[in-house]
């Protein structure tokens, strides 16, 4: 049990590193949707623009951060590893994005986003780039604080920025010439990605030293190999960013032109309820990611992995029923417009689809210890499939319903496939009769209650009580094995 205290002492730690600045850029939410800072319409154009950020940041890693992973586990020269990998990136971001703002105004008409606001997305998108490497160096040796630290800084000063400048620089501005020459009306969207861009370039700057400590030296047979390795994880990535992000964009593109960023802006703010599930999957992936490599070569590791996937549907189980239960309670909090309300709706279908995606993170060790992350592309592949023929056929009938119905559909099934394959590639003997009765449980209590019972809470809180006790009778002695001291 001693792998597990030192998987969930640095899934704690990643955990505070995702969940704390996820948390502190929530607040940006009850901003954006505050009537007097941004209309629904505008927080629905903010929207369309982030949804792009996911397809650039996949394009510009092309799966160079995975294979780094895999490559300083495996390979005996690490120092080669994390410098050939660190001068991929950066010679391949310049040269793209220099490629990109050549072409800058075609891109714009082409993906319906003002020269005015790409060329701000340029600039993240180059920031964000050079951190890759450094940040996942800090994962790969096991320097959790620093990376925590780093990370929860950057999201505290873009939140803070966006704060400033949405909320305070107009009314600072009256009778002060520093302020009034950078305050500018109708400015409200490009201060979002500026503070953006100041954000990601002190983050750059605290990392600097990385670049400083290491070698740069270029090993070409080893980046062949590396990017062997990587392409299928950039297929596999590109099609992730079309199952997380493309229902914004389709939704801009099926619906009329008089409802579309206003749809867009319901759905984002209600899409934010979901986050709870998401940063517990994210922590728990940047915490277990490293260890499924290092332990690869333990003496029957399928057995821990089993655990793992156990301990998180279980754990993901008592979140998704939580949020269901209190969303009404929690939304006021974070949607301060009742415009929003409407796409409330949504709400379970995307915390189980992002169940179902952290499930498929866990399922997914058996493809990239083996070396097969063509797999992972296959399934990410037909995700996307389903993705845009799901979201093609009911956005333009149901609206923002059917972008979360095909959010749920595609990770559902590659969740499914993923297990399948993995059972005949590399068995794990998973707890299926326990892993059915949590994910079913809290799936079925969830969707009863809130499309039946939602507001009644004795119903809401009496579930959440038996299925909390039902989890804590059958792990209890695996949580006292975890938690007791050597």
């Amino acid at each position: 049990m001693s792998g597990f205290k030192s998987l969930f002492k640095q899934t704690f730690i990643y955990g505070l590193a995702t969940v704390l600045p996820r948390m502190l850029s929530f607040i940006l939410v009850p901003l954006y949707t505050n009537p007097s800072v941004l209309s629904t319409a505008e927080y629905g154009r903010v929207s369309f623009i982030f949804a792009y950020f996911v397809l650039f940041n996949v394009v510009l890693a092309y799966g160079m951060e995975t294979a780094f992973f895999r490559f300083f586990n495996k390979e005996d020269g690490q120092e080669h590893v994390t410098s050939t990998s660190a001068i991929s990136l950066i010679v391949s971001s310049v040269a793209l994005l220099g490629i990109a703002f050549l072409f800058r105004h075609d891109i714009s008409n082409l993906i319906n986003i003002e020269l005015k606001y790409l060329n701000l997305v340029f600039i993240i998108l180059l920031l964000d780039a050079l951190v890759i490497i450094p940040f996942a160096w800090l994962r790969a040796t096991a320097k959790p604080m620093q990376y925590a630290i780093i990370k929860i800084l950057n999201v505290a000063i873009n939140a803070g920025l966006n704060v400033f400048f949405l909320l305070y620089l107009k009314e600072w501005s009256y009778g002060n010439t520093f302020f009034s020459n950078i305050c500018k009306d109708h400015f409200e969207i490009s201060y979002i990605f500026i503070a953006n861009v100041i954000a990601s370039g002190i983050t750059l700057l605290l990392l600097l030293p990385f670049y400083t400590r290491i070698k740069l030296r270029f090993d070409t047979v080893l980046w062949k190999k590396m990017m062997r390795y990587a392409m299928p994880v950039l297929i596999a990535g590109i099609a992730y960013s079309v199952n997380e992000t493309f229902d914004r964009i389709l939704l801009e593109k099926l619906l009329p032109n008089t409802i579309a960023e206003e749809q867009i802006g319901m759905y984002s703010a209600c899409y934010k309820l979901a986050l709870f599930m998401t940063l517990f999957a994210t922590a728990f992936r940047l915490g277990i990611e490293p260890y499924f490599f290092s332990h690869s070569k333990t003496e029957n590791p399928q057995k821990n992995y089993a655990k793992i996937l156990e301990f998180f549907v279980a754990f993901g189980s008592v979140i998704f029923l939580g949020v269901v239960v209190f969303a009404d309670a929690i939304k006021p909090y974070i949607i301060r417009s009742e415009a929003y309300y409407e796409a409330m709706w949504i709400v379970p279908f995307i915390l189980l689809a992002h169940f179902c995606l952290g499930i498929y993170h866990n399922l997914s060790v058996w493809y990239k210890i083996t070396d097969r992350t063509k797999f992972g592309a296959y399934v990410s592949v037909f995700g996307a499939i389903i993705t845009l023929t799901v979201n093609y056929m009911l956005i333009p009938k149901i609206g923002f319903k059917g972008a979360a119905i095909a959010t749920l559909s595609a990770y559902a099934m590659m969740m499914l496939l993923s297990f399948f394959f993995g059972r005949k590639y590399y068995p794990i003997p998973y707890n299926l009769k326990k892993i059915s009765l949590y994910f079913g449980g809290s799936t079925l209590f969830s969707m009863v209650y809130f499309y039946n019972f939602r507001g009644n809470y004795v119903i809401g809180i009496g579930a959440l009580i038996v299925f909390l006790a039902l989890v804590f009778q059958l792990e209890k002695n695996e949580l006292k094995q975890v938690l007791k001291k050597k």
